[in-house]
């Protein structure tokens, strides 16, 4: 018998390259055709490896790890500006391409939900693209209302 083992963690040093591709697929694959194509590959190429081995000692970040690969992420921390006082922010959650549709936004989703929580913030905002339909949906079927 097989087993795939799926884990939500803290990110590590070592997922750092993981992040970076996740990134990189995960936004070419969301944001074809609504961020020009030039735009986007330039905000790529700066979420370098090194980048995310920098930002992780800064924010919050949880991996998504299936089988021992690195197949998404999600970013969170307090939600900026006075009027969200007592509110974290989900600021990013992606996943490559092909972990997408089975489940795993959802248990990300909710494992960053349950850190927030764990932290004693009460409510939680998500900023997405209006033209990012699927991600408004994601968040709109989790609960979450437009604003």
């Amino acid at each position: 018998m097989t087993s795939l083992v799926i884990d939500v963690r803290p990110a590590r040093a070592p997922d750092a390259p993981g992040l970076a591709e996740v990134y990189a697929a995960a936004w070419r694959e969301a944001y074809a055709g609504i961020i020009p194509a030039l735009t986007l590959e330039r905000m790529i190429v700066r979420r370098s490896a090194g980048w995310w081995r920098d930002i992780m000692k800064k924010r919050a970040i949880l991996v998504l790890e299936v089988g021992g690969v690195v197949a998404g992420y999600a970013t969170f921390a307090p939600a900026p500006g006075s009027a969200h006082a007592g509110a974290a922010e989900v600021q990013e959650l992606y996943l490559k391409p092909e972990y997408q549709g089975i489940g795993l936004g959802i248990r990300l989703f909710s494992a960053a939900l349950k850190r927030i929580k764990d932290k004693g913030y009460v409510r939680v905002l998500v900023r997405a693209l209006a033209d990012n339909d699927r991600a408004n949906g994601f968040y709109i079927r989790r609960g979450g209302r437009l604003i």
